[in-house]
């Protein structure tokens, strides 16, 4: 039902040929009807915000062998979207055999499909307009010792949190999300205030051996976001998380603001952009129901693709630099997905103007250029391309995923320089032989690479005539790992329901003694627990125990704990017409 569906929404439309499913059968009929006005495959829905319990529950469904219309490598998805993948998982599951796989898979879907279930009802409702609270929080957390919040440098205590302030002591976020949709049409908003209190940051002469790592001259550019300079003042902000206006048209939500991207199949970092950092405005396609090209897509099965363009900030040379990326994956079977990525930061102030012309050159470089062109108003930018692969692996399909996730600085891909290229590579176990309720996940990321190039910090993230590169607002908003650095990360997770859980975890991080003198080691410990009370309260408790040992900023080992509580109130019948 799912597949015919899909198929008369879009066979009519722009794309004359196109659909998201496969062919009709042999002696089919080939045309479609006009899509009517009330089908939801045509209607506005808002992303799924990056941090919602859903993508965990998601990413097990997907392991344990359904979801095989999603794309691990392009996310957030839509609600809607996230909709017609359990509308298919309910058919595969009505056929499968009983087993504790699929116990878990079930109440995986029960859970998933109680949360989206207000979007699937009565889709004509939603062609007049919705309005819902989607949810409401608060954040204590508590900090004892000095934690790191420099992803370009020194590394990170909390990674992967927007770029909210943290620092020594008590530390409070507290916020509320929201859509209204009316048609093709969907407006979002995710606000909160964020408190930190107040640090003594580094200090001059270490902001000094930073910034000349970085080769950005001290005497004018006195202040920088990627180095915190102390002292550091009380945060109170209040700060759009997410906030964005969308169209659905043809397949494609067209939107402008800011919303998240994790454009990587990883559950620790992605390489090309992730929510290490705060959110960017941008302008943004995106192609989120998959897209099926007649004769091609029997090779290469359905298509996504995605490209955002937006202004960085947080930089002082030059000041607001632009980036734009594009990315399209494609899934040759239900189990392989491959992805190819790039990202190029171009522009800024006395440098190179932000006019169509500067963006046509970056957006069509693909060569190598001239030291004279790299510095004059005809700079492409700093260009970085991305490769990633997800598979469920043979004779384990529904048990063992394997991916890696890797990019490259100056060249296309990382599959033409792997000698220059960063990787993640993780290996997930949807459940323990015997034990169907414990996961495992590993992951490894390697960002000092064997080339000569890879010294000193000036390649990763790293560009000369962009010294401050892929950040946003001071923060890596790529993948945390950083420049020239190694680790790996761990997961050790007990479902106690399809959307609760206990966790432990493991982070470490070594960064090379030739870009940072001496050298750094970060090696973490957590344990985390989400727990509802209820149907629409969640409780998620960390603790995490960092030790860290970083001779050019402190001087022995130093210890930091983190203790943070959130409630999370997800109102399920606050929804009107």
């Amino acid at each position: 039902m799912f597949r015919s569906l899909v198929v008369s929404a879009f066979a009519s439309i722009a794309f004359q040929g196109y659909s998201l499913a496969a062919p009709p059968a042999e002696g089919a009929a080939q045309a479609a009807s006009p899509v009517a006005p009330c089908q939801s495959a045509a209607l506005g829905s808002p992303y799924i915000p990056m941090d919602s319990w859903m993508y965990v529950s998601l990413s097990r469904l997907y392991s344990l062998g359904y979801l095989d219309l999603s794309f691990q490598g392009m996310r957030p998805w839509t609600r809607s979207n996230v909709i017609h993948m359990l509308e298919e998982t309910d058919a595969q599951l009505e056929d499968a055999p009983d087993s504790d796989a699929t116990n878990e898979a079930r109440e995986l879907y029960e859970a998933l499909w109680n949360e989206l279930n207000v979007d699937a009802q009565g889709p004509c409702f939603q062609h007049r307009g919705q309005f819902r609270v989607e949810s409401a929080y608060e954040t204590a957390r508590g900090i004892s010792g000095t934690p790191l919040h420099d992803s370009y440098h020194l590394g990170e205590t909390i990674t992967n949190d927007y770029g909210r302030p943290v620092e020594n002591g008590f530390n409070n976020y507290g916020g509320t999300s929201g859509y209204a949709t009316a048609g093709i049409f969907t407006l979002y908003a995710r606000a909160e205030f964020q408190y930190a209190p107040s640090a003594a940051g580094y200090s001059q002469s270490l902001f000094d051996e930073l910034s000349a790592i970085d080769t950005i001259p001290v005497a004018t550019n006195p202040i920088q976001e990627t180095i915190p300079l102390g002292p550091i003042g009380t945060a109170t902000n209040g700060r759009l998380v997410e906030g964005y206006l969308s169209a659905h048209l043809w397949g494609h939500d067209v939107s402008f603001g800011k919303n998240d991207q994790w454009l990587g199949p990883a559950y620790g970092g992605a390489y090309a952009y992730s929510t290490n950092a705060e959110n960017i405005y941008s302008f943004e396609i995106n192609r989120t129901e998959p897209l099926h090209v007649p004769g091609l897509s029997r090779i290469t099965g359905p298509f996504r693709y995605e490209f955002l363009v937006g202004s960085l900030k947080g930089h002082t040379l030059w000041n607001d630099p632009w980036v734009h990326a594009e990315k399209i994956s494609f899934k040759p079977t239900r189990n392989l997905e491959i992805g190819f990525e790039r990202t190029v930061i171009w522009g800024g102030k006395g440098h190179v103007p932000i006019t169509i012309h500067s963006f046509l050159k970056s957006f069509f470089s693909f060569q190598n250029v001239s030291s004279a062109e790299k510095t004059s108003r005809y700079d492409p930018g700093a260009r970085f391309g991305a490769f990633d692969i997800s598979y469920r692996l043979p004779y384990l399909r529904n048990w063992l995923t394997f991916y890696t996730d890797s990019e490259a600085h100056d060249d296309v891909s990382p599959i033409s320089a792997p000698r220059r290229a960063d990787f993640r590579t993780g290996l997930y176990l949807s459940h323990v032989p015997g034990v169907p309720k414990l996961d495992l996940r590993v992951e490894a990321a390697m960002d000092d690479q064997s080339t000569s190039r890879s010294n000193g910090g000036q390649f990763t993230y790293f560009e000369g005539e962009q010294p401050q590169g892929y950040t946003n607002a001071g923060q890596i908003f790529g993948d945390w790992m950083g420049r020239e650095a190694k680790g790996g990360q761990a997961w050790l997770t007990w479902h106690l329901s399809g959307n609760e859980w206990i966790q432990v975890n493991w982070r470490g991080q070594k960064a090379a003694k030739d870009f940072i003198p001496g050298g750094t080691t970060i090696n973490d410990f957590g344990v985390q627990v989400v727990k509802r009370l209820g149907d629409e309260f969640e409780v998620k408790g960390n603790y995490t125990h960092e030790g860290y040992l970083i001779p050019t900023y402190l001087t022995g080992k130093h210890s930091v704990n983190n203790t943070t509580i959130q409630l999370t109130w997800y109102p399920l019948n606050k929804t009107s017409y």
